[in-house]
Parts: C-alpha cells; structure tokens; sequence
C-alpha cells in the first residue's frame, strides 16, 4: 500500500529551463542597457555557463542557489570589463522577479494533485527540490504536507541522505513511497538507493541511455493515480 507519494520539482511539476532562459533574457537585456558596446556579444548561453563555472568553483560549495546567481552576474560584468557590485545586484533583481513569477505548472499537475487526494487511504504528498521555487508561490499552496529543498540539508539528490530525510519526513518505510521525477540519475537511482519506488516522468518519450532501471515510466503526470492504486 502507498502511504506517501514524492515529487520533483523543476522539469515535472513546471518548466524549469523555458523560464530560467526567459530570466536570463530579460537580465542580459539589463546589462546591455548600461553596457551596450561591451555587453554587445554576450548570450543567453555564456550567462548560463557563466553561472555553472561559478557554481563549481570550491568558495560556492554551500552556498545558496540566489547567492550563486549573484556571483554570476558579477563575473559575466569582470568578463566585459565592468566589475560593479551593485549593477549586478540590480541585475539578480530582475532575473528574480521573472524566475520566481512567470513559473508556470504543467496542465497535468493539478489534476493529478486533485487525483491523489482522492485516492483512500490518502497518500501523504512531498516535494524534493535541489532547486529553490516555493510550491506555495507558484500555484500550488497547501498541496504538500512537506517540501525538502537541497539549500536547507547541506546535500541535494542523488544523495541518499537527501531521499532519508523525505523518508523521515512521510513517517512511514521507504518501500510504500513512491518517488517521480524527469531525471534517471537524481530522481530514479536516487530514490531507488534508499529503497523507495522510482517512476520516471518521460515527457518528451525520450530513450533512456543509461543503466539505471526504473519501477515505471510515464509520459504524463495523469497516468500516476492509477499506478498508486
């Protein structure tokens, strides 16, 4: 029996990467503004590498997600010559006020929320995020008896003591939790490590290139309620 069902976030409850690039566009249409000549030949994609280089310099281990960005924009200002603190800070403002209020959910996410809760007994319902969107922000207030996000744990999925501690949170053994995600290695093998049941939410029906098995696959979070009963 199913007593908790766990969800992803970015990429299966909304489209992450459509309004993450959209932030971004509008943040680089800032920086142009102030610095048209210099900021001339910077994309969309060299801020998002930008941001991943940062990322994985060792001074931004622990850091926040809002913390990272930050220290992006100011490194894309050092790359066209213009190092400047609080132009970066402005630029983060924008970037935020899009990321956090354009999210959008997919059209299947409430009437499968809706779907679960009328399953009997009730599944307790989670989210597990190595992002940092609040589910009460985006359309979705009350729907989760809890939410686990990477910035407050110190570690983020895989990590098997990231998946522990949602099932501390569910109250109930690993085996009768179901945990979806869009990604094999995060969400599946993750899940799978601390013998909780993985489904893999394959939106785009893509192949799955790598060893790792899941318990089942869907291509659309309306097919979950009938796999929980």
């Amino acid at each position: 029996m199913i007593a908790a069902v766990t969800f992803d976030a970015d990429g299966t409850l909304w489209d992450f990467e459509r309004v993450m690039h959209e932030a971004l566009a509008l943040a680089l249409a800032a920086l142009q503004t102030h610095h048209p000549e210099r900021a001339a030949g910077l994309t969309v994609l060299q801020l998002a590498a930008i941001r991943d280089e940062v990322a994985a310099e060792p001074r931004m281990q622990g850091a926040r997600l809002d913390e990272i960005r930050l220290a992006s924009f100011e490194r894309a200002l050092e790359v066209i010559g213009h190092p400047d603190h609080e132009l970066a800070a402005q630029i983060t403002a924008v970037y935020h006020r899009h990321r956090f209020g354009a999210i959008r959910l997919y059209d299947d996410v409430v009437p499968a929320l809706d779907a679960l809760a009328r399953l009997t007994p009730t599944p307790v319902l989670g989210l597990l995020s190595n992002g940092n969107t609040d589910p009460e922000r985006c359309g979705l207030p009350g729907r989760f008896q809890f939410a686990l996000f990477a910035h407050h744990h110190g570690v983020k999925k895989p990590d098997r003591r990231f998946f522990e501690a949602a099932v501390r949170e569910a109250g109930c053994d690993s085996a009768r939790i179901v945990h979806v995600g869009d990604s094999l290695e995060n969400d599946v093998a993750g899940a799978q490590a601390v013998g909780m049941r993985a489904v893999w939410l394959n939106r785009e029906r893509l192949p799955n290139p790598t060893s790792i098995v899941q318990d089942a696959e869907i291509v659309s979070l309306s097919e979950l309620p009938a796999l929980c009963r």
